[in-house]
């Protein structure tokens, strides 16, 4: 067996960021930043009013209650065409220019309106009162998301605001998935001997929940030559490959030959390792022809936790992320993770709430056996124990976020 670290040290060397690609800004949602972007333009572009309200000269409300003269209104959307003079006031909407003359805004709330142009002002203004300047938000020339930035609503907004119609980002991942066995079956009723793939919706679900597009490329008998012709399809139309089950050290394991052929006939490398954790042990790795390919375990909470562990992190990196790694945090065990010493690190199925002293709790999330697949949907994180007797009650664990 290989230790944990060396396993994912092994994945992680062998993968790159996919080439930048130009995309429209509205399709960007997800994708992470290739270059950083700077302001070609400020934001606003010009001082406007952040209340409903009146625009005034402040030196004129010294005094307050003072009684001023309404010279003009102005909505959004206009451009003024009256100054405030000494004496003066506007009527303003919010995020309409802040006129020529004035250099404060009283809300509305703070006045009174005695006739057609006159206004009561109940409140000393000071310059700058509710006025939202040019360049407040950004600056023209601003360096405003840097390179690796993963684009949020809010970032398309800010986009939309600087006129920003294409970025340039790493594409998502086109990334197939393939079960392998005889025993599975899609759906319907099932004949002695037979379950129902449960691995390859949930792989597909994983991807795409990793900012990627999956291609679901069926299921294969435990048939080398037919599993073999599976992955080279999936070799043409992908970036990546995950194929679930067959990894193992049976006589039917065929996925792990497959790859090691196809990477000797076109060109690439192929590792084959007893990884020294649980769930998860059996891991084939292979770049054939530049193309990642994973051999995860067959048992479904295996497989699942061979992809957050190894899978998920490399799919991260191929779409730029430069922080592809789950997030692992302390948290305090509520109940024991008692384990046994095994020479492996357990990766526990856990759920992780957040207590009245702020600090991380977490309980296991039912049976761990690594057919239970139910125990992972309830999971929000996974409890990582490093060899020897767990961890008790009320003491540190590290735990890994799953969400």
């Amino acid at each position: 067996m290989i230790e944990l670290a060396e396993a994912r040290a092994r994945v992680m060397r062998s993968i790159a960021p996919l080439a930048p690609v130009e995309v429209a800004a509205s399709d960007a949602l997800g994708l992470v930043l290739a270059v950083d972007l700077v302001a070609g333009e400020a934001v606003p572009p010009f001082a406007n009013t952040a209340m409903d309200g009146y625009a005034v000269r402040a030196a004129d409300t010294v005094g307050a209650p003072v009684t001023l003269r309404v010279v003009g209104e102005l909505p959004a959307g206009r451009a003024p065409t009256v100054a405030v003079g000494e004496g003066q006031a506007i009527r303003i909407m919010t995020g309409a220019p802040v006129p020529p003359g004035a250099d404060a805004i009283v809300m509305v709330e703070r006045t009174e309106r005695l006739g057609d142009d006159v206004v009561r002002i109940d409140v000393t203004a000071t310059k700058g009162d509710h006025v939202r300047p040019a360049g407040g938000d950004i600056e023209a020339g601003q360096l405003v998301f840097t390179a690796g930035t993963i684009l949020r609503p809010a970032h398309l907004g800010v986009l939309a605001s600087l006129d920003v119609a294409e970025v340039s980002v790493f594409r998502r991942p086109r990334v197939g998935v393939l079960s392998t066995g005889d025993e599975l079956v899609a759906r319907g009723p099932l004949a002695p001997g037979q379950i129902r793939d449960s691995n390859r919706p949930m792989l597909l679900g994983l991807v795409a929940a990793a900012g990627c597009d999956g291609v679901d490329l069926g299921q294969a008998r435990d048939d080398e030559a037919l599993i073999t012709e599976r992955i080279e399809h999936g070799l043409d139309a992908c970036d990546v490959l995950l194929t679930s089950g067959a990894v193992s050290v049976g006589d039917y394991d065929f996925v792990k030959l497959a790859i090691e052929r196809l990477a000797a006939a076109r060109g690439g490398e192929y590792v084959w390792s007893q990884v020294a954790i649980k769930p998860a042990k059996p891991l084939a790795f292979g770049v054939i022809g530049g193309v990642p390919v994973f051999g995860l375990p067959g048992n479904p909470v295996s497989s699942s936790v061979s992809f957050e562990v190894f899978a998920r992190p490399a799919l991260r990196v191929l779409a730029g992320d430069p922080e592809p790694q789950r997030p692992v945090v302390e948290a305090i065990a509520a109940t024991a993770f008692a384990r046994r010493r095994d020479g492996k690190t357990h990766f526990d199925r856990a759920v992780v709430t957040i207590g009245p002293d702020g600090r991380y709790r977490c309980v296991r999330s039912g049976f761990q056996a690594s057919n239970v697949l139910s125990g992972m949907a309830n999971a929000n994180a996974l409890a990582i124990l490093a060899d020897g007797d767990g961890v008790g009650e009320g003491e540190a664990v590290s735990v890994m976020l799953l969400t």
